[in-house]
């Protein structure tokens, strides 16, 4: 009896010391990961409209999607409510087949709207329907990018935003890092900062 015990004892710490671990669970590790292309293959159909360029979700990360408004951008006229409606439209729209086959997504919903400054507020100001806090980080990423990349921006890849209520304007800047990482908060910097360009 006790050599039938030595010999279990034996054979158990034989398996144990191979590094093999037994269990009747299967494991279903998931398919291997891929990598979204986050590029739209599909060449863009002739369109009515100005070119815009919107930031959507891909990947984790912002990207930028070239598209067709209906309203123009109107850069010689200088008014950033109006380039700015226009762009918060291209956000609130689904993405076409061709950007969700390639991985593209928004995180801006509706109701959702934007207006001009109110008295006292910086030249340049954008007060949203929606505290900006209030928004998911990525939405207000996406809104920030956007706006600051265009001429509703208030230079140095920046825009000024504000809710409806009474808090006062802030600059929101665009950086590669919040590019990289939408779901952290945009950097911050009280509206009458002035607008750094980065080098390079």
């Amino acid at each position: 009896m006790r050599l039938r015990t030595a010999a279990a004892a034996g054979l158990v710490l034989l398996l144990a010391g191979c590094g093999i671990r037994t269990t009747s669970v299967p494991v279903d590790a998931g398919a291997a990961p891929s990598r979204v292309p986050c590029h739209v293959t599909e060449a863009p159909a002739p369109a009515q409209g100005v070119p815009v360029r919107a930031f959507l979700v891909c990947g984790s990360q912002l990207e930028p999607v070239d598209r067709r408004s209906p309203q123009p951008e109107d850069k010689a006229s200088g008014d950033p409510v109006r380039t700015a409606s226009a762009l918060l439209a291209q956000l609130l729209a689904e993405p076409s087949e061709a950007e969700r086959q390639a991985g593209f997504t928004t995180a801006v919903r509706a109701p959702l709207k934007v207006a001009g400054g109110r008295s006292g507020d910086p030249e340049g100001t954008l007060r949203l329907s929606r505290q900006p806090e209030d928004l998911a980080p990525a939405a207000l990423s996406q809104l920030v990018c956007t706006f600051a990349e265009s001429s509703a921006g208030a230079g140095g890849h920046t825009v000024l935003l504000a809710g409806p209520g009474a808090y006062p304007p802030k600059r929101y800047r665009c950086t590669t890092e919040l590019r990289e990482r939408p779901e952290s908060a945009p950097p911050t910097a009280p509206a009458s900062a002035v607008p750094v360009t980065p080098a390079g």
